[in-house]
């Protein structure tokens, strides 16, 4: 298993999985405020 570091760089892995839970966390958020349910935004009286 450790050689697989030996073809990865390290560090673009790490910004690759940063950026990719960035766009999922968004993702998920967007598509939470479109619903009336959950978006909590628009509150009670919005």
């Amino acid at each position: 298993m450790h050689k697989i570091w030996h073809y990865v760089d390290v560090r673009r892995a790490l910004v690759g999985l940063h950026v990719f839970l960035a766009v999922l966390a968004f993702t998920i958020h967007f598509i939470l405020l479109s619903t009336e349910k959950y978006n909590w935004l628009g509150g009670v009286g919005g």
